[in-house]
């Protein structure tokens, strides 16, 4: 059967999906709905990823493509679940707003803004309003339990002295790779948008510095190459990229709140993300040790199973206090557990039941949910006036080059396209800056479309282009 004609039946079972989402009493269990509305996405996310490798590409880019399409469509045809889900992180924020004391309405539009706030809000107030809210909250979490167990796996088949051997090369190229973007994002805001501040240049260019390694792992998995030099360069230069991001983030937002820069936060942040990195690598085993030394009780599927989860959650949740992203909490936790802990079990079990396999079953299931999730926060429409585009256009541009260009400082014997095009996604970091600026008042609404259209252009263009520098190039 034709890969057309599955998805033209599949979009046109869509509305039954929908229609039978919570609020017309049909459930009496809660868990039921987030049930439905997982296995809902779950169910377009395969779609995406059979469709994706009929065409030989990557399976993330199907899963991301099907989810702008079930958005987009789903918005077009008034579905209230989507539209929900369309307004991603916004809608959290709502709801911890009104938690910390502001009216739902206000809530709504210092969170979300208008006119969809008003959408969102009609939505709410229907019966099923709540169970939505809660089906969608479901979804959030499951996704971003799929990126850390993502970054977990890569970790798993990274190896610290692989890393040692690169440190330098991913120094360079997270450093360009950060510099870069910034000065070509700060010229492309000063040419295209003279009538911003420069503190809005500023924290457009600082945006444009970002890089989201979820995407880059994802591809990279697929094409069975995260063993490869390339693979180490990308994922040592993403963790001091992220470092230098949030120096960055720091600098600029210190200087758009106060008029000055804070050199006491930028010092901070700079000592306890290194503290962070350290400890996680010299205490880590000390912790794994000890953990799995009194696991004896247990066998070795459960053994392995549980100090898996144990310390990937643990190392996460300590980078997140660290103000580093959880997913580098969970990839050092991928480096530093290997099998070779649990050698006090059989040699034949240790052979049989590796930890990989073991958690594979977990990210399988809960990654394509992020990326379908990701597509569906896509707003097309928000696209159609033709300064967002010119201003996208522009900082699109820049973002590419700026990460491209990165490539070169990995020295020789390596692929430089490669490793300059697995720097290129800015994902969900890049969202997460743009809406730290609109937070702020920085980024108006064309402005935040634009950087938008910017992330999304830069998550979709990596896959192929990423597959192509890691099969058709040669290394320099």
């Amino acid at each position: 059967m034709h890969p057309a004609f599955i998805l033209t039946i599949l979009l046109s079972l869509f509305p039954s999906l929908l229609w039978a989402m919570p609020g017309d009493g049909k459930y009496t269990d809660p868990i039921a709905p987030v049930i439905l509305g997982v296995t809902g996405i779950l169910f377009f996310a395969l779609i995406g990823r059979f469709l994706a490798r009929k065409l030989g590409q990557p399976s993330v880019l199907g899963e991301l493509i099907m989810g702008v399409v079930v958005g987009n469509i789903g918005y077009q045809l008034g579905f209230d679940f989507v539209q929900i889900l369309r307004e991603g992180a916004a809608i959290f924020d709502m709801v911890e707003l009104t938690l910390a004391g502001e009216p739902l309405r206000e809530a709504a539009n210092i969170a979300i803004g208008q006119p969809a706030a008003s959408e969102i809000l009609n939505i709410l107030h229907d019966p099923g309003g709540p169970a939505m809210l809660q089906v969608a909250h479901t979804v959030d979490v499951f996704s971003r339990y799929g990126v850390i167990f993502l970054l977990f796996l890569v970790g798993l088949e990274t190896s610290i002295k692989e890393l040692g051997q690169v440190g330098k090369a991913s120094s360079r190229v997270a450093i360009i790779g950060v510099v870069m973007p910034f000065m070509l994002g700060f010229v492309a805001a000063r040419l295209l948008m003279p009538e911003l501040s420069l503190n809005v240049d500023l924290f457009v260019a600082a945006t444009l510095g970002a890089t989201s390694i979820g995407i880059t792992a994802r591809v990279l998995q697929d094409l069975n190459r995260t063993q490869t030099r390339e693979a180490q360069v990308i994922l040592g230069a993403a963790i001091i990229d992220d470092v230098l991001g949030l120096l960055m983030l720091a600098i600029v937002s210190g200087i758009i709140v106060s008029g000055g820069v804070e050199f006491s936060n930028i010092i901070t942040i700079i000592l306890v993300a290194s503290m962070f990195l350290v400890l996680a690598f010299l205490l880590g085993p000390y912790f794994l040790s000890f953990v799995i030394k009194h696991s004896w009780r247990l066998d070795v599927v459960e053994a392995k199973m549980f100090v898996a989860f144990l310390f990937v959650m643990v190392l996460a949740w300590m980078a997140n206090l660290a103000g580093l992203a959880t997913i580098i909490g969970a990839f050092a936790a991928g480096v530093i557990l290997q099998d070779t802990y649990f050698e006090h079990w059989s040699k034949q079990n240790e052979k049989r039941y590796r930890i990989k396999e073991l958690v594979m079953p977990l990210e399988v299931i809960l990654v394509p949910i992020f990326f379908v999730l990701m597509g569906i926060q896509v707003k097309v429409e928000t696209f159609l006036d033709p300064h967002v585009i010119i201003m996208a256009t522009g900082l699109t541009i820049a973002a590419v080059i700026g990460k491209l260009v990165s490539g070169l400082g990995a020295g020789k014997g390596v692929r430089h396209l490669a490793i300059g095009a697995g720097m290129i996604p800015r994902g969900e970091v890049g969202l997460i800056f743009a809406s730290i600026g609109k937070s702020l008042g920085v980024i108006n609404d064309a402005l935040f479309s634009a950087v938008v259209l910017m992330v999304i252009v830069t998550t979709m263009m990596t896959p192929p282009l990423l597959k192509y520098a890691m099969t058709s190039t040669k290394k320099a």
